[in-house]
């Protein structure tokens, strides 16, 4: 059997996420990092880390004499649209960090772009957390139906950021326009309840007090309804005393130490389940003649995963089989889009106090 051909991927992108996906890149069968992409001074030490060369500019890379396949996209929120776009019309697959685009708006260059090139390279929304053993686990424990019917969840995303992650170059994240915890941590987790419990219809918000002055908002309290009927509840804030977060629960972020804190819980009729740390499967265990009910002793277990699984390697492997055309997108453009499309509605709803329909940004862009 002939062998598969070698993946040549550029990182656009040496801040803070790119090098990890340089890192997985270089951990992934079939894939070869073959250059960073950055203007800054500091990204020619994260260059010479990975042994591999760095360009200012795309336009330098594709007119130098290495060969590109495809690009990781990990910049400022806002380019991400230009960016996947000029990649695209390079006849290059693209895997782009979230959010896809700062608003739905922004993002209709791209769906134009879509439609007009049906034949376009793959792109794949780096909404890694669905690779995510706990992640992965949960969505098991659901389509089994182990829970029975699913009723409500509840969550949080509550955690303090240092100042410096504020300063420049990055200073883009406390802007309203780009940066703001709806748009840069919450969109994870709306990704990660669609990924299991399908759309969000209709959202309320409640803005948070400033805890440090910031344009952009740094905190909410979020009601939300699933096409489902689910329904739930959502705290997220940059600015408090919390491991009570998806990276302090599961320790996927080596830069956050892992607090074994619940941060996710998932109501159903017959049982319901804690993600991460101290989580786990409760249900009620009837004895002899007892009501079923809350008379009755729970019964607790922890959900088996394997905790060596590292999701942005398993999200490049995926993405490896993505530009081969052996797999389709976990998390599309379409996915990417209902992401944006809620925490679009969660920021109306803060600024209004009115409840917000979320608009199914599969219709309004009849996207391919």
């Amino acid at each position: 059997m002939a062998s598969k051909p070698t993946i040549n991927i550029a990182v656009i992108g040496a801040g803070l996420i790119g090098p990890r996906h340089a890192s997985a890149i270089q951990k992934t069968p079939g894939a070869r990092l073959v250059c960073l992409i950055d203007p800054s001074a500091s990204a020619a030490t994260v260059a010479e880390s990975f042994s591999v060369p760095l360009y200012s500019s795309l336009d330098n890379a594709l007119s130098s004499d290495i060969t590109i396949d495809a690009a990781v996209v990990s910049t400022p929120n806002h380019t991400h649209v230009s960016l996947t776009i000029e990649l695209l019309r390079a006849n290059l697959a693209v895997l782009v960090e979230k959010p896809l685009s700062t608003s739905l708006v922004s993002a209709q260059p791209l769906v134009d772009y879509m439609i007009s090139n049906p034949s376009h390279p793959p792109i794949l929304v780096g909404h890694h957390r669905r690779f995510n053993p706990y992640m992965t686990s949960t969505k098991a424990l659901l389509t089994s139906m182990a829970l029975g019917r699913v009723i409500a969840v509840s969550g949080t995303w509550c955690t303090s950021k240092p100042a410096s992650y504020f300063l420049p170059p990055t200073q883009w994240r406390a802007s309203s326009s780009s940066g703001g915890v709806v748009r840069i941590n919450l969109i994870h987790d709306i990704d990660c309840l669609q990924y299991l419990l399908g759309p969000v219809i209709r959202v309320s918000a409640e803005k948070m007090k400033s805890v440090r002055g910031h344009e952009a908002e740094g905190g909410a309290a979020v009601l939300l309804r699933f096409e489902s009927g689910v329904v739930g509840t959502f705290v997220v804030c940059d600015g408090v005393a919390s491991a009570r977060n998806f990276e302090s629960g599961t320790g996927e972020n080596p830069l956050i130490p892992q607090g074994g804190r619940e941060f996710l819980r998932i109501f159903g009729t017959q049982s319901s389940v804690g993600v991460g740390g101290d989580g786990g499967l409760e249900k009620f265990i009837e004895q002899d003649g007892q009501e079923w009910g809350w008379g009755c002793d729970v019964a607790e277990s922890k959900l088996e995963f394997d905790k060596s699984v590292v999701p942005f390697e398993e999200q490049m492997k995926h993405f490896v089989k993505v530009v081969r055309r052996e797999e389709k997108p976990l998390c599309s453009v379409r996915d990417g889009l209902r992401a944006v499309a809620v925490c679009e509605a969660v920021i109306e709803a803060m600024e209004t106090n009115t409840s917000v329909d979320v608009v199914d940004a599969e219709y309004r862009f009849a996207i391919p």
